[in-house]
């Protein structure tokens, strides 16, 4: 039994290491799609890249969260 815990802690730290290298391009890319999203819809320019930088800075938010919380876990 204990051989299986142990299994199962690796795999959710695992899940947790691939959660971190795909949150920041996700939220980059949803930032920037709603930003032009928005430029189409009231015929602007800047809003794009208001995106970008939202999703970029919230993208980096939850990387941080995730890797303090990963750390802090001493499994």
């Amino acid at each position: 039994m204990p051989d299986e815990q142990s299994s199962k802690k690796q795999w959710i730290k695992a899940e947790k290491i691939v959660q971190l290298g795909i949150t920041l391009p996700a939220a980059t890319v949803i930032g920037w799609a709603i930003g032009t999203g928005l430029d189409h819809w009231l015929h602007t320019r800047w809003l794009s890249l208001a995106g970008l930088i939202v999703g970029i800075a919230a993208g980096f938010v939850h990387f941080v969260r995730v890797a303090v919380a990963a750390m802090d876990s001493k499994d």
